[in-house]
């Protein structure tokens, strides 16, 4: 028999450590696609470095792995568009001066492009068939998804949130989540930013003002919690 105790971690976390049941707690990985971490993709069109982003993909990968040996519930997202562009504003489109817009061909297939090979999740960390994969349109994970439902169904109150980029989609997740009402903890080192010193301010942003955003942890501090409570 599990003893409730066996479902509860505490992440020793900025501003203070948190206490969670894990059976209520979601892996929330953004993101992690093709089109903004590799050459040739959107992230690169828009002139950026992508290698800066590499540094999060072996964090991720550790607790998305102690994630599923615990049964997590791993929810992985990607920003895209249909093929015909009908869900994507033309004011983003039209945006800056990126060598490839939305839609256009490039090396991976069409930019940003539901179903092409630049749109989908990085080897190292594509989902199982029995993980969740939101498709949105826009930076944010609730906008014009299915997320808030999925949320629901699982009886979710936490989430783990990781991926690219921290100053972006991360964060525009985290502050959309707060303010449905979800614990946020953003693992410090599963994020990154094509700027560093955006990535820096996008966690300070988080746990400022006694956490008004969310909870700030290191993926060892995440991992050490979900051991701890294996064991205990």
């Amino acid at each position: 028999m599990t003893n409730s105790s066996d479902r509860l971690g505490k992440i020793v976390a900025e501003p203070e450590p948190i206490e969670l049941d894990w059976t209520k707690t979601a892996l929330v990985i953004i993101d992690m696609q093709r089109d903004f971490m590799e050459p040739g993709g959107f992230g690169e069109t828009l002139g950026n470095d992508v290698s800066q982003l590499a540094r999060a993909v072996q964090p991720i990968r550790s607790v998305l792995s102690a994630a599923r040996d615990v049964g997590m519930l791993v929810i992985h997202t990607r920003e895209g568009h249909l093929p015909d562009l009908s869900d994507a504003p033309p004011a983003k489109v039209e945006r800056g001066a990126p060598s490839l817009r939305i839609g256009d061909p490039g090396p991976m297939g069409r930019i940003l492009i539901r179903g092409e090979t630049g749109h989908d999740i990085i080897p190292e960390l594509y989902p199982l068939d029995s993980e969740i994969v939101i498709d949105k349109p826009g930076k944010g994970a609730f906008y014009a998804t299915e997320m808030s439902d999925i949320l629901q169904k699982y009886g979710i109150e936490n989430l783990l949130v990781c991926g690219v980029t921290t100053e972006v989609c991360v964060n525009t997740t985290v502050r959309e989540a707060n303010d449905r009402g979800y614990r946020c903890i953003v693992i410090s080192d599963g994020c990154a930013s094509y700027f560093p010193e955006f990535h820096e301010i996008g966690l300070k942003m988080i746990k400022a003002q006694g956490g008004i955003f969310g909870w700030v942890a290191s993926s060892a501090a995440v991992l050490e919690a979900l051991k701890t409570s294996k064991t205990e």
